[in-house]
């Protein structure tokens, strides 16, 4: 694993890179291989830019690769969860958000919704767990995070969505920047809020979604996995919530070619 760069470092990388520098440039863990046995354990079919995104060493994980392992605490389930726990039990999709963003987070947590919620119609809410980790603890509290599902629509009578958050801003930077390759810095909210998938106007103070009005903006990457019941990642989303169907349509796929 390369050094984590210091704050002001990432700061920097993240405001003048683009997607594919940020990937080349950024702290991350190095890639594991595809063996023949992994290949045979994933449902969908290769992004038709995988190889392209293979070659270029991205941070975080990609298609064929296995889920890194953290533990994170759970606080509206009063107890940790490890990314790896359900491996053999259900199907995972996580991302990494913040709750007063509002440029892309909120399109990643709708993202999560979607599917919920299709797992719930179709009957298939059993077989998939859903993992949006924050990484603004300090803000972002069982309260807040409760109150933010709650005006996503999260059905946590479902009982598989478990809100993630690491305790500290240091133990958030070592699960979503040094584990999962998804950076993020302070920013003075003026550069725009999100790398990729930013609307480009910037994370605006704004109380008007209940979560705003703190005197904290990030610059942050985005990512969305869908991870099979073996760990393995099927399916790696950057540049904000994909649009149509299509995320909830390989969810489905996924569960049902299992």
């Amino acid at each position: 694993m390369t050094p984590t760069p210091t704050p002001i470092d990432r700061r920097t990388l993240l405001r003048a890179a683009g997607t594919a520098a940020i990937g080349a440039s950024l702290a991350g863990c190095s890639q594991l291989g595809r063996s023949s046995e992994a290949e045979d354990s994933l449902v969908l079919d290769p992004p038709e830019n995988h190889d392209r995104i293979a070659d270029a060493d991205l941070p975080h994980p990609i298609y064929g690769e296995a889920i890194p392992e953290a533990t994170v605490p759970a606080p509206l389930h009063d107890r940790t969860v490890t990314t790896t726990e359900f491996t053999g039990k259900r199907h995972l999709m996580l991302t990494f958000i913040y709750t007063s963003c509002t440029t892309v987070c909120p399109g990643l947590t709708a993202a999560l919704r979607r599917v919920q919620a299709d797992a719930i119609e179709e009957g298939y809410a059993d077989e998939i767990a859903f993992l949006p980790i924050t990484f603004d603890p300090e803000h972002d509290t069982a309260e807040v995070l409760e109150t933010y599902g709650k005006d996503y629509g999260v059905d946590f009578d479902a009982d598989n969505w478990y809100f993630l958050r690491p305790e500290t801003p240091e133990d958030a930077e070592a699960v979503v920047e040094d584990t999962f390759g998804v950076a993020f810095a302070p920013s003075d909210g003026g550069d725009g809020d999100g790398m990729n998938g930013s609307d480009g106007m910037g994370d605006e103070m704004d109380d008007s979604n209940g979560h705003g009005g703190h005197a904290r903006h990030f610059v942050h990457t985005s990512l969305i996995l869908i991870v099979n019941k073996d760990g393995l990642v099927e399916r790696s989303y950057t540049g904000g919530s994909p649009g149509g169907n299509e995320i909830v349509e390989n969810a489905r796929t996924v569960v049902e070619g299992w």
